[in-house]
This record gives C-alpha cells, sequence and structure tokens, in this order.
C-alpha cells in the first residue's frame, strides 16, 4: 500500500506559510532601522548570523549528512555558487530599496516576480503559456512601461528583485539537496566573502558592528530575520498545496506595499495608481487560471487513479 502523503492543506501548514510571510511583510520595519548602514554592511551580517541558526536547525533534524556530501560535490558547490549569487543580489536590492525610500519597488518587485517565472519557464524549458498567463503577463509588462513613460526610468529596483529572485528560484529547482541543507549551504558559501568584508571594514574602521550597541544588535538580529522567516515557510510549504502557496506568496508584498504608503509615506500617486491596478489584475488572471489548471489535472488523476468496472 502507498505511504505517499495527500496533497492537502494542513493547519499546522497554513500556520507556518501565513507565519512565514507576515514576518516577511514587517521585515521592511526592521530594514528601514538598518538604513544608515551601507546594504552591503547589512548583507554580509545577515549571511554570518544565519549560519549558527540554520546550523542548529540541521543538528536538530539530524540532517548533517545531506549537507557534507552536498559540501564533497563540485556540481553541487557549484550550483549552490549560482544560488547563492541570486539571493544575496535580491537582499543586496531589497535592502537598498527600503532604505532608500523605494519600499514601494519593492512590493512591486514581489508582485511581478510569479509573472516573470512564467515568462523565464517559456522562454529557457519552452513551457507553453496559456492564453490566460499570456494576458497576465501583458497587463504586467504594460505596468512597468507606464511607470517607466511616467517616472523616465525603469523601476531598476523592482525589476532587479523580480530578475534575481526568479532565477534563484528557476536554479534553486536544480539543487540536489532539501531546502534547509541548500540554505546553510549557500551562507556557508556567502560567510568567505561576507567575514572579508566585515574584517575590512573593521580594519579600515568603517564597520558599525560593536560601535553602537543599538547598530549591533539590529545586525545581530540579522541573521534571525533573515533564516527563520525562511526555515519557517520551507515546512509549511510542505503540508500545504501549490495552489495554496501560490495565493498566499501575495500576502508579503500587500504588506510591504501598505507599510511602504501609510508608514513610510511613499508617494503612491500618477503612474503608480495605474501600474499598481494592472499588477493586481494580472495576479487576479493568473491565480484563477492557476486554480482552474490545477482542479482540472486533479480531477484527470482521480479519473486515472479510480478503478476500472467489471464489464
Amino acid at each position: 500500500m502507498s505511504t505517499k502523503p495527500e496533497n492537502v492543506d494542513t493547519p499546522q501548514g497554513l500556520a507556518f506559510a501565513l507565519t512565514a510571510y507576515v514576518m516577511w511583510g514587517f521585515l521592511p520595519l526592521y530594514m528601514k532601522m538598518l538604513a544608515h548602514i551601507p546594504p552591503t554592511e547589512v548583507v554580509a551580517h545577515r549571511v554570518i548570523w544565519s549560519v549558527p541558526i540554520a546550523g542548529v536547525l540541521l543538528l536538530l533534524l539530524g540532517r548533517m549528512g545531506d549537507l557534507k556530501a552536498a559540501l564533497r560535490s563540485p556540481r553541487v558547490l557549484l550550483m549552490g555558487c549560482v544560488t547563492a549569487a541570486f539571493v544575496s543580489v535580491n537582499w543586496g536590492i531589497y535592502v537598498w530599496s527600503v532604505g532608500s525610500g523605494y519600499a514601494l519597488e519593492a512590493a512591486l518587485g514581489y508582485y511581478i516576480n510569479p509573472l516573470f517565472s512564467i515568462a523565464l519557464g517559456a522562454l529557457l524549458l519552452g513551457e507553453r503559456l496559456t492564453r490566460a498567463q499570456m494576458v497576465a503577463v501583458g497587463l504586467a509588462t504594460l505596468a512597468v512601461v507606464i511607470l517607466t513613460v511616467e517616472t523616465g526610468r525603469l523601476p531598476l529596483a523592482a525589476l532587479g528583485l523580480t530578475v534575481s529572485w526568479g532565477f534563484y528560484a528557476f536554479f534553486k529547482k536544480s539543487l540536489p539537496i532539501g531546502p534547509n541543507q541548500g540554505f546553510l549551504l549557500e551562507v556557508l558559501i556567502l560567510t568567505i566573502p561576507a567575514l572579508g568584508y566585515i574584517i575590512y571594514l573593521t580594519a579600515t574602521g568603517q564597520s558599525h558592528f560593536a560601535n553602537v550597541r543599538f547598530d549591533t544588535l539590529l545586525l545581530l538580529g540579522c541573521g534571525v530575520v533573515t533564516a527563520v522567516p525562511l526555515i519557517i515557510y520551507a515546512n509549511g510549504a510542505k503540508l500545504l498545496k501549490l495552489s495554496t502557496i501560490a495565493i498566499l506568496q501575495y500576502i508579503a508584498p500587500t504588506m510591504i506595499f501598505l507599510v511602504a504608503v501609510f508608514v513610510f509615506k511613499e508617494p503612491f500617486g500618477g503612474a503608480r495608481m495605474v501600474a499598481f491596478p494592472l499588477i493586481w489584475a494580472a495576479l487576479v488572471i493568473y491565480s484563477v487560471s492557476l486554480l482552474r489548471e490545477m482542479r482540472r489535472k486533479g480531477r484527470e488523476a482521480l479519473t486515472e487513479a479510480a478503478p476500472a468496472r467489471e464489464p
């Protein structure tokens, strides 16, 4: 008899996923307090202080053997370097955008991300787009064009976040280890340049760590706000249907949007009042299309699994 777990939503999975997305939604408030520190220094501390948290988790789970095997594999190490590079770029752009008054662009970037992933699949994997998906991608592209024409520049922070996270997710799929082991592998790879950079800042008197108590505490906390939501999310995703995760992923950018407008008082007018509704419409079309496709596949799977009746 098969012991494969059912593809169903569980209360534990929903609690984990909601917790992770809400934590990501409030993350701009934390990063705003670090706005006076260069983004590169913040990212370096995010890397360094994530290592002990992720390491302790793997020890508790008894999964360090998977990590040791990955460290002995040149292929896995190379793939880990690629995903580590993309996630570090993503973190850097995010920290910079929040600290520099572009949190709305960060929200836009994460809204566009699932639509970019669809386009990426079509371009790199030859996946066929449905009509609804083409409309959704078209609306997102139109929103970017409107913002570009209105402001006279590309929304680089939004596009940078979209592209870096999209390629991170694309290559992450090929990393042949679990999400927790993969995260620790990535931060271990990044620890070498991060430590080197922190040593350089300390030697040249530019480091904010250990100089001001509040800054030190905030930088130490970077490990918690980086690693904990990712770990919680990874465990929640295992206990939810993909369609549920696809809908829940909009919680974080929506919270970032609300924080940017109502807490940071970033201007929301002109082109943004047109572009954001276009993105929201695109996401509704994408989500409805995704849910219909998953229901269709579910019905087909049930039909195939049903025992044939005797004549």
